[in-house]
């Protein structure tokens, strides 16, 4: 297929070399990057991609941080053409996309999802956390908090029943994300951060102290295969493992959930925001490529579309929490216009 690659250089966005280029060495084929956790919903988007169109995607789980590094590298045919965040682009990333050309991007919210703690059926039954005990557990330092006086001290927990002797008399144990990934900046402010404030309360709380992960052995980062978790989790039945809610989704015949707060993650209370950890994701789209790579266009429209988002779409099917049917309407029209995204 040939492609219109002056397109780039008459938008403005043209990059070392890529003026040289024929239209015929332009790309056919749409690549996205991004978050682990929306990897199964831009996996899914392109297999039904794939079998419309006969050219498949690459889909690449890179992180979001890492996905966002290399979207905002340029515009051209090297450079992917969409990137999956499993939270909000950050002013600091855009900063880059900018001074790289990348000027002209669409946002998509593209659902909800609930940042699962999970285990292996065959674990511990009843086990339950609160934002307070995962912090105790995997916090590098932990505080005390006498009369208003905060003092820390390095992480003192080895086992789960140390910090609560209704919990299983085991170690810790978590595998969890890299601090690449979005579901590590996601845990870290939604979970750690209030389960420290409730130790210090605000006047005590140290936001650099409260982030910080240990790293004497409980926490063990993962990478950015949430697969390579659940196995984890199925040869240690008193681990937990921390990931995107698609996951304990599709592995429920392997693994369950455990209530944070005392409320369990499911798909109703995630969209409810009833379950303290749930969270947005989104899609980035660069549109100095649409009508330039192949298929991209249609791959926009397939990726937001009533069978890829809306509620019994396959994405729904694969775990993801749609949006109120007004609020995707919106995403599809603002999608379709490709409203220009900015800080």
């Amino acid at each position: 297929m040939k492609t219109n690659l002056s397109k780039f250089i008459a938008a403005g966005f043209a990059v070392a070399g890529l003026g040289a280029m024929g239209a015929a060495d332009a790309r056919d084929q749409v690549r996205v990057v991004g978050s682990s956790t929306v990897f199964p919903y831009s996996q899914a988007v392109a297999e039904s991609f794939a079998n419309k169109t006969g050219s498949s995607p690459v889909v690449e789980s890179t992180g979001t941080g890492g996905g966002m590094k290399i979207f905002c590298q340029g515009v051209g045919e090297a450079h992917p053409d969409a990137t999956g965040a499993s939270r909000a682009m950050k002013p600091s990333e855009y900063e880059v996309c900018v001074a790289n050309g990348v000027t002209d991007i669409t946002e998509a919210l593209i659902g909800y999802d609930g940042l699962t703690i999970a285990m292996s059926r065959s674990g511990p039954d009843g086990m339950k956390l609160t934002e307070e005990e995962i912090f105790k557990a995997l916090a590098a330092e932990v505080p005390t908090n006498k009369g208003g006086t905060v003092t820390w001290q390095a992480n003192p927990y080895q086992k789960w029943s140390q910090i609560n002797p209704n919990l299983p008399d085991a170690d810790i144990l978590a595998y969890g994300p890299p601090p690449t990934s979005g579901t590590r900046d996601a845990f870290v402010e939604l979970a750690m951060h209030d389960g420290c404030k409730v130790i210090t309360g605000d006047a005590g709380y140290d936001k650099g102290k409260c982030s910080r992960m240990r790293q004497d052995g409980p926490f063990i980062e993962a990478g950015e295969n949430d697969n390579l978790i659940v196995q984890r989790l199925e040869a240690d039945p008193t681990a937990i493992g921390i990931f995107g809610y698609s996951f304990l989704y599709e592995n429920l015949d392997k693994l369950k959930g455990v209530p944070v707060n005392g409320v369990a993650p499911t798909p109703e209370t995630i969209a409810s925001f009833e379950y303290d950890i749930a969270r947005p994701i989104f899609i980035y789209f660069k549109n100095a490529h649409r009508g330039v790579i192949g298929g991209f266009n249609e791959f926009i429209t397939e990726f937001v579309s009533d069978d890829s988002l809306a509620r019994g779409g396959y994405n729904n099917e694969r775990g993801l929490t749609v949006l109120p049917e007004a609020r995707l309407k919106e995403v599809q029209t603002n999608v379709a216009a490709g409203k220009k995204f900015s800080m």
